[in-house]
């Protein structure tokens, strides 16, 4: 068992909000969280929308695709997090689970976009500050 946690991004499609929610975990925790991302449905391409916002803060999203969501994620995963998307996961004993209520980005312009994944920051950063702290000195 690794002694990093792990956190899976789970919405329908897995082309909006859980990608960005999952590159800007990535981002910020670097190698202190595995980080995944799937949908129930998932769709043929990341939201554009969502690539170009991400780009506008130094993150490239656009080689990603969307990932179907199995029994296996879920169960490798310490937290499960879906996105206000009334997804939900399998449910296995000890692992924790948050739904983050967040707007639809599918069919939105960036402009729109923008306050989601800025919102979707915020509640990565409060996560990150729980599950895996920097380590000081």
């Amino acid at each position: 068992m690794s002694d990093k946690p792990s956190v899976l991004f789970v919405c329908v499609h897995n082309a909006g909000r859980s990608q960005m929610a999952a590159a800007l975990l990535a981002h910020l925790a670097g190698d202190r969280v595995e980080v995944r991302s799937a949908g129930s449905n998932p769709g043929t391409a990341v939201n554009p929308a969502a690539v170009e916002a991400m780009a506008e803060v130094g993150i490239d999203i656009s080689a990603e695709t969307p990932k179907i969501l199995t029994v296996d994620a879920v169960k490798e995963s310490d937290v499960c997090i879906t996105m206000g998307c009334g997804d939900t996961c399998p449910v296995f004993p000890g692992k924790r689970y948050l739904d983050w209520k967040l707007e639809d980005p599918a069919g939105q312009g960036v402009e729109a976009v923008r306050p989601i994944r800025d919102e979707i920051k915020t509640l990565v950063e409060g996560l990150i500050a729980e599950i895996a702290p920097e380590k000081t000195a």
